[in-house]
């Protein structure tokens, strides 16, 4: 049998030829056929290229059969599955923070070609959930969200504005006074309330607006310590997000970053000592670690910042864990030392078999935090790299609970403005060029932004990065528009969903109704009616937005509003479709 080598960066290379050799020779640089003519310049390699290709794949895809032969089965699993309405005993909550559709279809084929295939037709785990929906992501005030409205969205259910945590839209960005008496609740709290256990894992710092989110309750995203509040802010009696970590809800598994929001401000980092930006922050020199050991005296308590003493955690043995592995947001994946700390796929794993042995079940937020900030950054290498460790955390997941009760979730909060466009061809890196140059004869990336730090022009010509290596960590992709840092964008975002009662989790729906289908599904919060332990003498009705309202008009307002309540008549509509 013939056996071809498949080489991206010899491809580029020769292609890139071909494609000078066209515009310099026969001028077909607008050429409607210039892609005709490329094919013609170089049709041995085009042809040996695709033939490799074709050596790749168990079956010919050039065969109708075998398009019709996966259809089939495909088919014939969707005929097959059968509805799931127990109540779930577990809700396993993946958030990848700026996992758009394009990030989330970039990363499939990195995945694929990290596994030495052509990439485009790998199956992630996140792929096989066989629900599926896409959430609206405006917030109350702004056409294109930011990570804390969104949070608020699908944990509290209720729609807010840009930068706040935890609160309604009566309350202000910044403004403490505002958000006194507008707090709401998470489903979170609603889980631990129900008696479940509850822990949050994330790549960045603990106090970060996902995270927080799901037990604090703040006018301002940035109060992660005392020292980023403003005087007045105290003064009017708000407390910072690292403090509600203590006191809002007892959380039983709490990972990620941000030990310098926890102890007093110039506190030695115990794995960065010399660094003065790591050093604690506190002003009302108050050490929360301390207090944390403290509040946790006759349980089995480990707080750890390192690998080795995380990994020396018993889960069988042990009722609550914190763990703090950097004093801010941990390290990318790809620069992560695994000696020093371990990957979200450990994380993700330790806490579930913590929370798993209460017999009343589980709450587990898991994030994906740096996701978006590689895209702030503009570099899609880091960023679809952040994805493909979430997807092996989300399979984790997976492989340690049982379907038939536990409930998983993944969705995005929100999207970036990465492009995926071109022509390249199949198999091509993700993170490679164009083989069509551009109108100005230079070369692009298959994936750029819309705006970001990769803006750059010099004498009115963009880079020629025809011998830039693209692929690399460090490379920040071109952009449209010069912005210090890349903004969010405002596309509907996936929402992917298996276990008890997945089939919530499909249509267009705003995104806070994520949060009523999830309590619906466990039977926590504020209405469980439906629930088959229901009992009008023992119903919890403890409002979701503490504004001071009966409880009965809470209730009437939920089942009522079409606006940001929880749109309870609206979840009985899909529920009759089945």
């Amino acid at each position: 049998m013939l056996s071809l080598i498949y080489d991206p960066d010899l491809f580029t290379l020769k292609l890139d030829f071909c494609s000078i050799f066209l515009c310099a020779v026969l001028k077909l640089n607008h050429h409607p056929f210039r892609a005709h003519f490329l094919r013609s310049c170089c049709p041995l390699f085009l042809t040996s290229f695709q033939s490799s290709l074709l050596l790749l794949n168990a079956s010919s895809e050039e065969n109708p059969e075998f398009w019709r032969s996966q259809a089939q089965k495909t088919l014939q699993s969707v005929l097959d599955r059968k509805l799931n309405t127990n109540v779930a005993k577990n809700i396993l909550f993946f958030l990848g923070d700026g996992m758009g559709i394009t990030t989330y279809t970039a990363a499939r084929i990195l995945k694929g070609q990290l596994q030495n295939q052509t990439g485009e037709e790998t199956v992630m785990t996140m792929d096989t959930f066989p629900n599926v929906g896409l959430a609206k992501t405006y917030s109350v005030d702004f056409q294109i969200p930011d990570s804390a409205a969104t949070a608020t969205a699908y944990l509290c259910g209720v729609k807010t504005n840009l930068n706040v945590i935890g609160v309604s839209a009566a309350a202000r960005n910044g403004v403490c006074k505002s958000q006194k008496g507008n707090e709401v609740t998470s489903i979170l709290k609603w889980a631990k309330d129900a008696g479940k256990s509850v822990g949050i894992v994330t790549t960045t710092r603990v106090q970060h607006a996902t995270p927080a989110t799901s037990y604090a309750h703040s006018a301002s995203r940035k109060w992660y310590s005392d020292a980023d509040m403003p005087d007045a802010a105290k003064r009017d009696g708000c407390t910072d997000i690292a403090s509600q970590l203590l006191k809002n809800t007892d959380i039983d598994v709490i990972i990620g970053g941000g030990r310098k929001y926890m102890t007093p401000k110039g506190t030695k980092d115990p794995e960065y000592p010399r660094d003065y930006s790591s050093r604690g922050k506190r002003k009302d020199g108050r050490n929360l670690i301390n207090e944390w050991q403290s509040m946790k005296i006759g349980k089995v308590a480990h707080y750890v910042w390192n690998k080795t003493d995380f990994d020396a955690v018993d889960p069988e043995t042990t009722d609550y864990l914190m763990a703090l592995f950097e004093p801010g947001d941990l390290r990318f994946e790809a620069e992560r030392d695994p000696n020093m700390d371990p990957s979200i796929v450990e994380t993700t794993e330790k806490a579930i078999r913590i929370l798993q042995k209460n017999p009343k079940g589980f709450f587990l937020l898991v994030e994906g935090g740096r996701i978006d900030q590689a895209h702030h950054a503009g570099r899609a290498f880091m960023a679809l790299h952040e994805t493909v460790a979430f997807d092996y955390a989300i399979a984790k997941g997976l492989e340690l609970t049982k379907e038939q009760e536990t409930l998983t979730i993944v969705m995005a909060d929100h999207s970036h403005p990465v492009t995926f466009n071109g022509y390249p061809f199949r198999g091509q890196s993700i993170l490679g060029k164009s083989p069509l140059w551009a109108t100005d004869m230079l070369p692009y990336t298959t994936l750029m932004y819309g705006n970001g730090p990769g803006h750059k022009i010099t004498n009115g010509k963009r880079p020629d990065i025809r011998n830039v290596n693209t692929k690399t960590k460090d490379y920040v992709q071109l952009s449209a528009v010069p912005t210090e840092s890349a903004t969010h964008s405002g596309e509907d975002v996936a929402v992917l969903a298996r276990g008890p009662m997945g089939h919530l989790f499909q249509g267009v729906q705003e995104q806070n109704y994520i949060a009523h289908a999830m309590a619906y599904a466990a039977c926590v919060g504020a209405d469980q009616r439906h629930c088959p332990f229901f009992s009008a003498n023992t119903i919890d009705l403890t409002p979701l937005v503490t504004s001071g309202k009966s409880e009965v008009r809470v209730i009437e307002e939920r089942n009522t509003s079409a606006g940001w309540m929880c749109q309870c008549g609206f979840l009985q509509s899909i529920l009759s479709r089945f």
